[in-house]
């Protein structure tokens, strides 16, 4: 028993002695392991590694709704050495800085709609894109009609903050002359459904149009590199004209709003007497997609896979992705997936291959 007793106090002993040297090193080595995560993401590049392709960056797969693990609406794109972003909902500029995404180097903003939470992250967007990429002209932005409003009101509004920069970094950081944003206005005529919108070599943009009401100036957008292509749905109710204009995708990105669970959710505010809550949650139905109505377009399109994103409501665990996923498998018989914060898809040129990896966790 004794002998025990002495094992325990020796154990104890050298346990308070490794903690005293720990305590003593702490700082250095805290220090250390900062200093090397510090030298392999400050200043760096990472998607410079990227095989030359087509890589779409989940930036927000989240709704305006409260989660935790989603940003609001953002997809970033690399096509060859072309960078552009697709909506930037709330937060999502965070999530595509730790992504590793060079938002300095980024060419083009477009918007799918005006709703405020695809474009609520547009002043971290100029500022971060200004910055970091020492611009010398306004990041520009295209979007549907009203985008030049949108556009002047954020200007002015980051305007003291841009001067406030340039006295800081200097004008060979931060010049004035490239804060900001140069907006344009898209315009798909009447009787046509879709329009392009970028050529740039291999890289072709093209808006398509889809039915958000009372949104009347909705799109999505398809993005084709070199043999490689994917379709962003934006927000949409069913609507065949983006299944005719993604045909023969690698990847559909589409919203979708579970009908199910939106409706125990008005269930619920009606019971805990909160009337604004209940009349959105009976409203928004009518302008989103479910996912089987996501998934027919999925079928109809031919798409190899079909990713949800912009889901509503959030999906607090995964035992709830079954009910949202209810019905897919049935209608389209592609992969699917729901995708989150930091999934990053990669489609190399001349290949069928899709990677889909998440680089945050």
């Amino acid at each position: 028993m004794r002998r025990k007793a002495h094992i325990l106090l020796a154990v104890l002993g050298l346990a308070a002695i490794g903690a005293g040297v720990f305590k003593l090193f702490e700082r250095p080595i805290a220090m250390h392991l900062a200093g090397r995560v510090i030298d392999a993401n400050v200043g760096t590049d990472p998607s410079a590694a990227l095989p030359d392709g087509l890589h779409a960056y989940l930036c927000g797969t989240g709704s305006p709704m409260a989660d935790a693990r989603r940003a609001g609406a953002c997809i970033a794109v690399i096509a060859g050495e072309t960078k552009l972003i697709f909506d930037v909902g709330s937060g999502s500029m965070r999530v595509l800085g730790r992504m590793g995404f060079p938002v300095g180097k980024t060419e083009r903003l477009f918007l799918t709609h005006l709703h405020s939470d695809h474009f609520d992250g547009l002043g971290e967007l100029m500022v971060q894109s200004w910055v970091q990429g020492a611009r010398h002209t306004p990041l520009p932005v295209s979007g549907p009609p009203g985008t030049i409003g949108v556009a002047d009101g954020f200007n002015r509004a980051y305007a003291l903050d841009a001067s406030y920069r340039t006295a800081h970094h200097g004008r060979d950081i931060a010049d004035l002359a490239g804060a900001g944003l140069a907006p344009q206005e898209i315009v798909i005529p009447p009787g046509t459904d879709s329009v392009v919108v970028l050529r740039k070599g291999a890289l072709t943009v093209t808006a398509i149009r889809v039915s958000h009401d009372p949104a009347k100036d909705a799109y999505g957008y398809r993005i084709d590199y070199k043999g490689r292509a994917i379709a962003i749905s934006g927000d949409t109710a069913f609507d065949p004209r983006l299944a005719r204009a993604a045909k023969g995708v690698d990847v559909l990105f589409h919203e979708a709003l579970d009908r199910k669970l939106v409706g125990r959710m008005r269930e619920a505010a009606q019971r805990n007497g909160s009337a604004p809550i209940a009349k959105v949650m009976a409203d928004i139905p009518g302008y989103h997609a479910s996912p089987v109505e996501a998934a027919k377009v999925a079928r109809m399109a031919d798409a190899r896979m079909l990713v949800f994103y912009h889901t509503i409501p959030p999906i607090p665990f995964a035992m709830v992705e079954s009910v949202f996923l209810e019905g897919t498998g049935e209608e389209y018989g592609g992969q699917i997936r729901i995708s989150r914060d930091g999934d990053r898809i990669s489609l190399p040129a001349g290949g069928t291959a899709i990677d889909y990896a998440n680089v945050l966790f």
